[in-house]
């Protein structure tokens, strides 16, 4: 049996190296069990990179294609995205392109990694290269997109099914920080498709790892409203940060939200068990807690005085809950889902509600018994 000094020690030896620096773990060899793929990510913003940089230390062939010229070459030169994702030298094997037809021709798998609201434009820019003449490889498209598109108000899953048909295609979400995937910190995540194709579970053996581990899951509407609906929640808890609200208010809001979750997940097609997952509970702990988290900050932020358009338009922060925050308000107004927690982080953000208006509203409503 072991000493307490003996379990300590080797809890130490296992929990060292993700302490180290960016890349003394990860490039110690540990390699996708799979025969490499070759993977084609676009644009290469923050998470872009990230997934670029974890699949090209698997060992996989990686073409990470930039939105400009611009930026292409600069990231070939200096071997870092200096733009959106500072600090994550790129190796020298990890491809950087310019064009979208050459990557295709050449790739197994297609990650879409822009946000929601984009994607639409972004699937009709690739249709051309698409073409069953050209991109004749492909087997698999991947969305990253935690969001709902703005104008129809369609899951980044279905806008792919509709817009590029003829290719599997599922969405990999759930707790996760561009930049800790791309310093080999351990990570969690799930992968959701409606297709059995055998191209889904080589794409969940070759994207898994040491650091990095990938389930699948079959509910599709489930995991995708759970990565988005948490960006909304998560700017009302940036928005408790603000105000100086600590760990009761933090409880009360992510324990309400979640069940808020679940009422409108389930009434959108999602299954229960899905929100207490990965892409559910898990990802709107991270979201709601986590310094990196974008929503989450913009909520903190706006608390203290600053004001939407400085936030998103003056400093190009990229915030899925604001627009997703709209779009489920008018779902849920169509549908007449109780969510009273989104309705009033929708009155503050587009109606000018005052914060101590929406939380006295909240905190008056009528008395009842807890439930899902």
């Amino acid at each position: 049996m072991l000493s307490d000094f003996a379990k300590v020690e080797r809890l130490r030896v296992l929990v060292v190296p993700w302490k180290l620096s960016n890349n003394k773990f990860a490039n110690s060899g540990f390699i996708s069990k799979n025969a490499p793929m070759n993977f084609c990510i676009l644009p290469a913003g923050a998470w872009g990179t990230a997934m670029a940089i974890h699949l090209n230390r698997l060992g996989h062939t990686v073409t990470l294609i930039p939105r400009t010229a611009e930026e292409a070459l600069e990231m070939s030169t200096e071997r870092e995205n200096k733009a959106f994702f500072p600090g994550h030298k790129l190796d020298p094997s990890l491809q950087i392109g310019m064009e979208y037809k050459p990557a295709l021709m050449e790739a197994d798998v297609l990650i879409l990694a822009c946000p929601s609201r984009f994607l639409k434009s972004v699937c009709n820019e690739l249709k051309e290269s698409l073409d069953p003449s050209n991109a004749t490889r492909l087997n698999l498209i991947v969305a990253l997109c935690k969001g709902l598109d703005p104008t129809t108000r369609r899951l980044p899953i279905t806008l792919i099914e509709e817009e590029l048909p003829g290719f599997p295609c599922g969405i990999l979400s759930g707790p996760t920080f561009a930049s800790q995937v791309a310093t080999s910190q351990p990570t969690a995540m799930v992968f959701a498709s409606r297709s059995k194709d055998k191209a889904l579970k080589d794409f969940q053996e070759a994207s898994s790892g040491s650091n990095l581990r990938i389930y699948t899951s079959s509910d599709v509407e489930g995991v995708s409203l759970g990565g988005c609906l948490k960006n909304v929640y998560a700017i009302a808890s940036g928005i408790c940060d603000g105000l100086g609200f600590t760990d009761n208010t933090k409880a009360a809001l992510l324990t309400r939200s979640l069940a808020e979750m679940v009422r409108i997940g389930k009434t959108l097609g999602g299954e229960m068990e899905t929100f207490f997952g990965l892409s559910g509970f898990g990802d709107l702990v991270l979201t709601c807690n986590g310094q990196e988290s974008r929503n989450r900050t913009f909520g903190e932020l706006f608390a203290k005085g600053e004001s939407i358009q400085s936030l998103i338009e003056d400093k190009g922060m990229t915030v899925e809950g604001y627009w997703t925050c709209k779009s489920f308000h008018d779902i849920c107004l169509k549908k007449g889902i109780e969510a009273p927690i989104l309705d009033q982080i929708y009155r503050v953000l587009y109606e000018d509600q005052n914060i101590p208006d929406a939380l006295v509203a909240l905190m008056g409503r009528d008395l009842k018994q807890e439930a899902f």
